[in-house]
């Protein structure tokens, strides 16, 4: 759903858009950013339906009254008579953004991506089903735990290879090392195994300590393998799940995996100095 600034209609919490008019926007504009949800409707179309282009770049979604330069964009086409219009963002929770007017090849153009030449239009918020299980974790970036669980932490590494730093890393996003947390997706433990993993890897107790270590553990082994040790892939399926990265082709867009992803990066840099390697920097 989506609503302008001045006066937003109701939200509509399953995620489609609202289309009927914008109080305090220009005359004839209907639903300002069907494109939040479905098409731009900031003019009056020239037909029943219209198009809007669904596109991405580096593993982030626009909506657009044209194809965007740079970016791979999907023509949808929208039934302009519809009440509501389908959601065309996937699952990226509630989120707010902005609607940008640019001319392009001699044409006003509407997007919610801020390219060269963009002016300001109106601001929307969007509400979209929920990321999958993706969340950003319980844990913040800060100075590494080395006591917490060290004897575990070491026995899961040398039982599956997974690098010791990067195991204490990943629980210290997820939990902050708590062995009771339990997230608002269901995750538990100081992994934060959801109930799939649980039951994948046979784990009796996932508030047992050594348990969700050794589970974790061998999930992210096995995401390793998966994605030709690339951490940051495997990362993104522990966190929003392997169909999700499938879907998207690699890191999906939601703001949750991705703020995870960097929170573990982070971590895991603090994590090696502290442990005694050797720290990781760019080729040059």
């Amino acid at each position: 759903m989506v609503s302008s600034v001045p006066s937003p209609p109701p939200v509509n919490r399953v995620g489609a858009c609202d289309l009927s008019p914008i109080r305090g926007g220009r005359t004839g504009v209907r639903a300002g950013l069907l494109l939040a949800v479905a098409a731009l409707a900031t003019v009056p179309p020239p037909a029943d339906a219209r198009i809007v282009y669904r596109c991405v770049r580096d593993g982030t979604v626009s909506l657009s009254t044209a194809p965007e330069p740079g970016s791979k964009c999907e023509a949808k086409e929208i039934d302009d008579s519809a009440v509501q219009a389908p959601n065309l963002w996937g699952s990226m929770g509630v989120f707010s953004g902005t609607l940008y007017e640019r001319e392009q090849d001699g044409k006003l153009v509407y997007g919610t991506r801020n390219l060269p030449g963009s002016r300001v239009y109106l601001k929307f918020t969007a509400v979209t089903p929920p990321g999958e299980p993706a969340h950003e974790g319980l844990g913040n970036v800060g100075a590494p735990q080395l006591r917490p669980f060290a004897a575990e932490f070491r026995a899961a590494a040398k039982a599956t290879g997974v690098e010791d730093a990067w195991l204490r890393a990943i629980a210290h996003a997820e939990s902050a090392f708590d062995a009771d947390a339990v997230s608002d997706k269901g995750a538990q433990g100081v992994m934060q195994l959801m109930p799939d993993v649980v039951a994948d890897y046979g784990v009796a107790d996932p508030f047992d300590a050594k348990q969700s270590i050794q589970a974790g553990a061998r999930h992210l082994r096995a995401l390793l393998r998966r994605y030709g040790n690339d951490r940051t892939l495997a990362l993104a399926a522990y966190n929003a799940g392997i169909g999700t990265v499938q879907r998207y082709g690699g890191v999906p867009p939601y703001a949750e995996t991705q703020a995870y992803i960097a929170k573990v990066q982070a971590l895991h840099a603090r994590y090696r100095e502290a442990m005694g390697f050797r720290t990781e920097r760019p080729a040059q």
